[in-house]
């Protein structure tokens, strides 16, 4: 099948895209792509896109063979498949690599096809990209949900799971007048709520510090931040930041999302040096605090499965493992 890779998408692409990832969610009943994928949609990141069209497969499911007779034909985006009546294309798979890690979507109907079998393959030959076909070992790829024919793809490939991404989850707090205000406190800590315009570095330094063997919160940039701040569900007032209360310096950060009345823990870091001093349960507290002053049908958050101390904390404040999403790589490349 011919499977197009572009450094950037049109606009009717993009909405395409999007179409597709709902799809994907309300038949999978999980997410297709993750927040920073969507984001890189619309550009501002280094991305290769990689598209399959429908038509582009053959009738009896098999795939029309590249150039060689061999694998799938990838082109550049520059010849493009066009329906007769002018239209573009629908597209049933897309691919996503950035920063070494790959996401793909194939459309529920146009599955077993052998579409997400070529853009697996794609992805982790690194066609289209700067080292060419077979030009990379080292590309990660998710597996949202870790559903059971992902699995079953990911060991045709010989690919094993090198990160465990937990998904954690709580009943919404009740809301009573004692829990709509955060009672704990840690001496020589003060909180307070981000100001846009004057905290985004102290936020960054932070976020960088406690995050700086994470491969994507440590990756942050103003730019990431400020996209964030543009979406719809941002909220200054959900955004917390400790502070030593001498020196003004930032110690950690909480960050609070609520969307379709489900609140997240977004994201919460703490410095490296101000650990174990209580400040990451005192920042779970305002977030806590301000759940149960909300009506909500329940939380939920993201943790590596690796990180002990972090699900103490979270399993301490009423969270349970629920699912967990898997990165998948070649064995020997982690």
């Amino acid at each position: 099948m011919a499977i197009e890779v572009a450094q950037a998408l049109t606009a009717a692409d993009v909405a395409a895209v999007r179409d597709l990832a709902a799809r994907v969610a309300a038949a999978d009943g999980e997410a297709a792509f993750d927040e920073q994928s969507l984001l890189n949609l619309d550009g501002g990141r280094p991305v290769r896109h990689l598209i399959v069209r429908g038509g582009t497969e053959r009738p009896d499911g098999g795939a029309r063979a590249g150039p060689d007779g061999g694998g799938p034909a990838v082109s550049d985006g520059a010849a493009m498949s066009m329906p007769d009546d002018g239209g573009s294309v629908p597209i049933v798979g897309y691919a996503q690599v950035a920063d070494g890690s790959g996401e793909v979507a194939v459309d529920p109907p146009a599955r077993r096809r052998g579409i997400g079998g070529a853009l697996l393959d794609a992805v982790l030959e690194g066609q289209g990209g700067p080292d060419g076909p077979g030009g990379t070992d080292d590309v990660r790829v998710w597996a949202h949900g870790d559903l059971a024919p992902a699995r079953a793809l990911a060991a045709s490939r010989g690919l094993s799971v090198v990160r465990d991404l937990w998904v954690m989850t709580a009943p919404a707090p009740t809301k009573v007048p004692s829990q709509t205000e955060p009672t704990s406190a840690v001496d020589g800590v003060r909180v307070r709520t981000f100001d846009p315009g004057r905290d985004e570095q102290a936020w960054l330094t932070v976020n960088g510090r406690a995050f700086a063997d994470h491969p994507e919160q440590g990756r942050m940039s103003r730019a990431d931040l400020e996209a964030r701040m543009a979406q719809p569900w941002f909220d200054r007032r959900l955004l917390w930041l400790a502070e030593d209360v001498n020196s003004g310096r930032t110690l950690g950060s909480m960050w609070v999302k609520i969307s379709d009345r489900v609140g997240e823990i977004y994201v919460l870091g703490v410095d490296p040096d101000a650990q174990g001093r209580g400040i990451g349960g005192l920042l779970t507290a305002h977030a806590m605090a301000a759940f149960a002053a909300r009506d909500l049908t329940g939380l939920e958050l993201y943790v590596e499965g690796e990180n002990a101390p972090a699900i103490a904390v979270y399993e301490r404040a009423g969270f349970h493992r629920a699912r967990a999403h898997v990165q998948y790589a070649r064995t020997g490349s982690h």
